[in-house]
């Protein structure tokens, strides 16, 4: 059915009803069970909208829509069928539309990708309610709106959010504190205000990627982990000075150019 409302194309041509269909192309079976349990469709070939077929497949842990620029339309809506999701990447096509409400259903989500799109509309707060989400992609799209203050309200091991290249706009919420990022991209935004809170000691982030936004905050007073290894801010409005707390990190990346700094570089490190 999925093949048939692609308009049964040649990158689908292995799939028969005469062959068993784990043999299929980009289709894996768990071996004990034998239920379809990933589907990878990447590097072209498909044109057209998510066939609503996709949420009748209960056993999928892994659904990939990958470098398929001819397909169009929202993120389907029967995706919420699919429970047991572990990961879902619909990056780099034309899909449009919003980020739906509807992803917050799949729980068992740990890595969720809907990077290079066309998506427009705003972030729903209610991504916070995935227990188990490790990576967050919505960089590369549209999205106007706040960063939803609901993120600082993420449980588990939270490692990185990119939300970049989009036009997102207001201030950080400040419940960003709470949480231990090992990677942050807000970069090319219209994000303003104070970014201090993404910083601290006791963090163990490695990548800030706030460059290219209206931020306008003191950076003399911020502190640093040392386990931060790539610091970008350029193109902001920030005030101060270079702290010397920086010449404790082990960097390998800093841009600071291309903001309001002064006083001295501190020497060391």
């Amino acid at each position: 059915q999925i093949k048939k409302a692609f308009g049964d194309p040649y990158i689908l041509s292995s799939w028969m009803p005469e062959r068993d269909c784990c043999d299929w192309y980009s289709v894996t079976c768990d071996s004990t069970t034998n239920r379809v349990n990933s589907l990878t469709l990447f590097s072209g070939g498909l044109s057209g909208q998510i066939p609503p077929q996709v949420g009748d497949l209960p056993y999928l842990e892994f659904l990939q829509f990958h470098k398929q620029p001819n397909l169009t339309g929202p993120i389907q809506p029967s995706i919420a069928k699919l429970k047991s999701l572990n990961e879902l990447d619909l990056s780099w096509t034309s899909i449009s539309g919003s980020v739906p409400d509807f992803l917050s259903q799949l729980k068992n989500l740990t890595f969720l990708d809907l990077s290079f799109n066309n998506l427009t509309g705003s972030i729903p707060s209610s991504l916070s309610q995935l227990p188990n989400l490790d990576v967050l992609h919505l960089d590369r799209n549209k999205l106007t709106g706040p960063i939803p203050k609901s993120f600082g309200e993420f449980h588990g091991s939270f490692s990185a959010l990119y939300l970049s290249h989009n036009q997102l706009s207001g201030k950080i919420p400040t419940s960003l504190a709470k949480l231990d990022f090992g990677t942050i991209d807000f970069s090319r935004n219209k994000l303003e205000g104070d970014a201090s809170m993404i910083f601290g000691l006791n963090k163990t982030t490695q990548i800030v990627d706030l460059s290219r936004n209206l931020l306008e905050f003191s950076l003399s007073k911020v502190e640093f982990s040392k386990s931060l290894i790539s610091l970008d801010l350029n193109h902001n409005k920030i005030t101060g000075g270079i702290p010397v707390g920086l010449t404790q990190v082990d960097l390998q990346f800093l841009n600071v150019s291309y903001n309001r700094l002064c006083g001295q570089i501190p020497v060391g490190g």
